[in-house]
């Protein structure tokens, strides 16, 4: 049976979406995407409050990443942590 992949075989991806796309242009169209959500008044925008509180929620998460990894990595052979 033939594939229809067209010089793609093999490589288990495509040349085709957006994750495919050149960063640069990738960054074009989420540009663009959050100039029409202002324009249309549903963007969000953090107050500050909103923004202290994403930030510490993000420092205690990691945080307890590092705690988690450091008491691991007392117990010695650890093969699943590389």
């Amino acid at each position: 049976m033939a594939s229809n992949n067209s010089g793609n075989q093999g490589k288990g991806s495509s040349n085709r979406g957006f994750a495919s796309m050149d960063p640069q242009r990738q960054r074009e169209i989420a540009s663009e995407g959050g100039r029409a959500a202002h324009e249309k008044g549903t963007a969000h925008e953090f107050t500050s409050e909103e923004a202290r509180e994403a930030g510490r929620k993000g420092g205690q998460a990691r945080s307890e990443k590092n705690r988690m990894n450091a008491s691991n990595n007392l117990g010695g052979n650890n093969s699943s942590d590389r």
